[in-house]
């Protein structure tokens, strides 16, 4: 049976407690290996944890086992990330939709590599959108209607090759049919106009970008 959303949290820095709120109750949940103790801290319930299991105490395995978690060991020296190997596990569960929750800071090269990761074709049937740290990060492979509050920035980047027919509606700078480039600005630090702006692309990967609040130096 599939289920219509999985919540994968993340390894790495802990994520603020109040994303726990994001979470909607009983739904399955997967954790990236320290991510079952940032879990554990959130109050979720955790239905698999996989990973080698570096950044858990011994402690945290046993409860979690004992209280029915199924535990994916990996070897340490491996060729996928822990929130990779998270990410394989949640799309065999068939949800339409998964929410990645993570902190922020860190190691730079983990950030770009999960933001990159969650644009992979390998979950092209998936929507999958993330909670990082104060940002909030959408995919959209074809199109998306998104919420959100008028003022707020939102930057709209080209992921794994060109996006063509990039059609923004609903913030201040629309944009109609262009096409954008990996590592080109064009759509950096838009603004929403509305509570609701749509978003969409005719070929390739857009990953949204939110920074959330106190992130709004301009560029």
């Amino acid at each position: 049976m599939s289920d219509e959303i999985v919540v994968v949290v993340a390894g790495g820095p802990a994520p603020h407690p109040e994303l726990a709120l994001a979470v909607p109750l009983g739904v399955p949940v997967v954790a990236a290996d320290g991510g079952l103790e940032h879990a554990r801290a959130l109050g979720l319930e955790v239905t698999v944890a996989v990973g080698d299991f570096d950044s858990v105490s011994a402690e945290a395995l046993a409860e979690a086992e004992a209280a029915g978690t199924r535990l994916e060991r990996h070897p340490t020296e491996k060729d996928a990330t822990d929130l990779e190997l998270a990410l394989d596990v949640a799309l065999t569960l068939a949800p339409r939709r998964v929410l990645v929750i993570a902190g922020d800071g860190g190691r730079l090269d983990h950030l770009l590599a999960a933001l990159l990761l969650l644009g992979s074709t390998r979950y092209r049937d998936l929507e999958i959108d993330g909670l990082v740290g104060a940002a909030r990060v959408h995919v959209v492979r074809t199109e998306r209607e998104l919420e959100g509050d008028p003022g707020e920035l939102v930057s709209v980047l080209a992921l794994h090759g060109p996006a063509e027919g990039v059609h923004v509606e609903g913030l201040a700078y629309p944009l109609r049919g262009e096409s954008l480039e990996p590592g080109s600005s064009r759509g950096v630090s838009n603004v929403f106009a509305a509570e609701r702006a749509r978003i969409s692309v005719a070929r390739g990967v857009l990953l949204v970008v939110r920074p959330g609040p106190d992130r709004g130096e301009s560029a």
